[in-house]
């Protein structure tokens, strides 16, 4: 059995394993404690990954070899590289790692960030197939955050550690250890929703050994970047962490948009190392930045498919905002997170968050009717978009929010006769509050017809005559609900959800196992639109009760080989996205039914090159029922009537060729279709953001990693094909291909000089998507970064 060997006191490398994956290196220190066995060490199978949150699954598959000599002790450490199937999934719940773990999982490592120097969770996510960025449509505006996986939406399937992030942000990483991707309905694990999938961030949180970096970025776009990482150890099994960062950028190849931001992020651990452990974690982030809806999508005289202006020669820098435009969001969270390894065959965790989100969002959403159109063909510069009332806003609001969730669970593993077997089972309570106060803009006071128009060839953000009503004011024009809210001054939702989970686990056999989960969910929410119009208040409710079991089969005839498959189903009730849907509810007599999902998945998994290499292969089927829609031209929610399906193929390969070529690389296919409809010619559709191919790749090598000469360089692709925009596929964007590169210097051991580019060809290539929109994305940039790390 592998044990790891710790000290009294960790001997820290000096610098991240991460970025030495895969070479072999001594690292020194002159006061270093006898490294010794500790029994309170639990072995690798019982707690995976617990024993030492700062390396995780990166330990080697041998003992790290460790000898003294004249008052030094040395440290060997092997890592594992870019090879993904070692990455743990990062909660109790789901304690394996990606190789043992029967779902499709796509990873972003440590490695893979610093290389790329990531800065945000969307380009992180890059990297992974399947997902498509989108702000939201209709009265309310969303923004954040919106990922959609496989063609479903994920807003509200963003987890930390494995407690939901409600909050309605962008989100910067500098606070990563790595993300997780768990493709498909994960209900069982995570509770409603997850019909495409689940996002699972773990972050970094204190460890034992003192460690210390930073690093300065400056580029193209006016960008400034710092950001810090201070870890020092206060006790035998405690320490103290704190990262920090400071943002501020333009984007290239787009007018007059920026963010400025900062977060700050520390994290005291107690019992690191022990069969009981305790970590308190604080987050905050502040952010201001300016709102981009993009392009609107025209169609050609004579033509039946629309594609966004700037195919047809329009200004891709063009930005079709007011000088009031702006999302301005503070987000702060605890997190308590204690484990304990009651005995060798019981181990429990209970983490509990609460969370404090405010944000000020204003935005304008360009219009281009058919009369715009067919100007912007005959006469360009006559032609004039409408930035408020296409989908009638989304008018200013300020949003509060806060929310509370508690997770327990417990693993036994245990034998009954010949049969090993594992239990995982627990209760979730979430509740979420949702407050919103709407304003509404108009011309000098005056009440009537709206025109916020400008060129759709030379924009201005400047509109003479808009006012914006003033904080504590209530202003007419506040748009009409579809659901009969009415003008309204405030609307509030709230939601609470009660769940009970049970999984396990029996190997029937040392090389096959079955394991048959579900959980048990009671959904209570609610939603009132209330105060400033003539018209009633409206209240909403509901309460929903729902199951969502999972099945799976593992053949595992050698510890580098997994054969699987999956069987899982989700639920989506009403009213799920509190924090960030304008109209959650419905009323009773509109018989509305949650959304249902359900997922056939087989695969295998396999490493090479003594788990250097890792390479994954499954085949899926994702059927989706009772499709909650959204009308392009109102963002009212429309019948819960269609039937989807996506079924494919995803590939991927990950890890070390050689000692110093590094590769990660996915491909995916997806037949995404309409199958059942209320609008009979949308059937046989392809589902709208769902590309038919995806593939990504990122490679370096590494020439002389130790001499001083040294130089690591390599590059990647991100292909995505062609998406439709709609139902009734009558919008298109084109597809993305984008060129990356990096190199990189190590002056010593502890400083890194660096160069990244992006979208070196310059291609205009469309990042987040809407019904009638599309943003284009960053133009060609070079970031240029000084690291150190003692």
């Amino acid at each position: 059995m592998w044990r790891p060997l710790l000290s009294k006191k960790w001997v820290r490398p000096a610098y991240p394993v991460s970025l030495l994956a895969g070479m072999t290196l001594a690292c020194t220190t002159a006061h270093a404690q006898p490294v010794q066995q500790d029994d309170d060490v639990p072995h690798r199978d019982k707690v995976k990954g617990t024993a030492r949150p700062d390396i995780k699954a990166k330990q080697p598959d041998t003992a790290d070899a460790v000898s003294g000599k004249g008052g030094e002790e040395h440290l060997l450490v092997r890592g594992t590289g870019m090879n993904i199937l070692h990455e743990p999934i990062g909660l109790g719940r789901m304690p394996e790692d990606i190789m043992h773990t029967p779902q499709t999982v796509n990873a972003v490592p440590q490695i893979l960030m610093q290389q790329q120097n990531v800065k945000s969770l969307d380009e992180a996510l890059r990297n992974v197939p399947g997902i498509t960025a989108s702000v939201g449509e209709g009265e309310g505006g969303m923004a954040g955050d919106q990922f959609l996986i496989r063609g479903f939406a994920a807003q509200n399937d963003i987890y930390e550690n494995g407690l939901r992030d409600f909050g309605v942000y962008t989100r910067d990483s500098f606070d990563y250890d790595h993300i997780s991707v768990i493709k498909g309905p994960s209900s069982e694990v995570f509770g409603n929703g997850t019909t495409g999938g689940a996002i699972n961030i773990v972050t970094k949180v204190a460890h034992l050994g003192d460690s210390y970096s930073a690093q300065f970025s400056g580029g193209s776009g006016e960008y400034y970047r710092g950001t810090l990482d201070v870890n020092k150890q206060i006790g035998e099994a405690s320490a103290i962490r704190i990262t920090g960062m400071g943002n501020e950028n333009n984007v290239v190849g787009r007018d007059n948009i920026y963010s400025h931001r900062w977060g700050l992020a520390p994290s005291i651990g107690f019992g690191l190392g022990r069969r009981t452990s305790f970590t308190l974690e604080y987050f905050h982030q502040s952010d201001n930045r300016i709102p981009d809806y993009g392009v609107p999508i025209v169609t050609k005289p004579g033509g039946t498919i629309g594609r966004p202006a700037t195919e047809y020669g329009l200004n891709r820098h063009n930005w079709y905002g007011t000088n009031y435009d702006q999302d301005v969001s503070n987000v702060n969270m605890l997190t308590a997170r204690l484990n304990s390894e009651i005995s060798q065959h019981l181990t429990i965790s209970d983490d509990l968050r609460g969370g404090l989100y405010d944000r000020y969002f204003s935005a304008s959403q360009p219009g281009c009717d058919a009369t715009c159109q067919k100007l912007f063909f005959t006469n360009p510069s006559a032609a004039q978009v409408n930035r408020r009332g296409h989908l009638g806003g989304p008018e200013p609001y300020q949003q509060n929010d806060w929310s509370v969730q508690n997770v327990f669970s417990a693993r036994a593993n245990f034998r009954t006769g010949f049969i090993r077997q594992q239990i995982i089972a627990g209760w979730d309570v979430e509740h979420i509050y949702d407050r919103r106060k709407n304003y509404a803009y108009n011309f000098n006071g005056q009440n009537g017809t709206r025109t916020d128009t400008t060129s759709l060839i030379n924009p201005s953000h400047v509109q003479p005559g808009l006012l914006l009503g003033g904080f504590g004011q209530y202003q007419y024009d506040l748009v009409n609900l579809s659901g009969g809210a009415g003008r309204k001054l405030y609307k509030t939702g709230d939601a609470t959800d009660v769940g009970a989970f049970f999984s396990e686990q029996m190997w029937l056999a040392p090389w096959f196992s079955i394991r048959g989960g579900f959980r048990w969910d009671h959904w209570d929410s609610h939603y009132s639109a209330t105060e400033g119009a003539t018209a009633a208040d409206t209240r909403l409710s509901q309460q929903q009760n729902t199951i969502n079991p999972t099945v799976s089969l593992m053949y595992t005839p050698s510890d580098n080989t997994m054969v699987y498959f999956n069987w899982a189903r989700s639920t989506t009730p009403l009213g799920l996205y509190v924090t960030n849907s304008a109209e959650p509810l419905k009323s009773s007599t509109q018989g509305f039914k949650p959304e249902k999902a359900s997922l056939y998945e087989i695969g295998v998994k396999q490493q090479f090159l003594h788990g250097r290499l890792g390479a994954t292969a499954s085949l899926f089927r994702l059927e989706k029922g009772n499709a909650l829609m959204t009308d392009p031209s109102t963002g009212s929610v429309s019948s819960s009537s269609d039937s989807q399906r996506n079924q494919g193929v995803e590939l991927s390969l990950s890890g070390q060729i050689t000692r110093n070529w590094s590769l990660i690389g996915t491909y995916a296919y997806y037949d995404a279709t309409t199958t059942g409809s209320l609008t009979p010619a949308d059937i046989g559709k392809r589902i709208q953001y769902a590309p038919k191919n995806m593939a990504t790749i990122w490679s370096t090598y590494t020439i002389a990693p130790d001499k001083p000469w040294n130089l690591t360089f390599g590059g990647g692709l991100t292909w995505r094909d062609s998406v439709w925009l709609d139902a009734a596929n009558t919008a298109r964007v084109p597809h993305t291909t984008e060129w990356d590169a990096m190199m990189s210097h190590m002056v010593g051991h502890r400083w890194r000089l660096a160069l990244n580019g992006y979208n070196l060809a310059n291609r205009l290539n469309y990042s987040n998507l809407f019904s009638d929109r599309a943003t284009p994305s960053v133009g060609r940039t070079f970031l240029g970064s000084i690291s150190f790390t003692y």
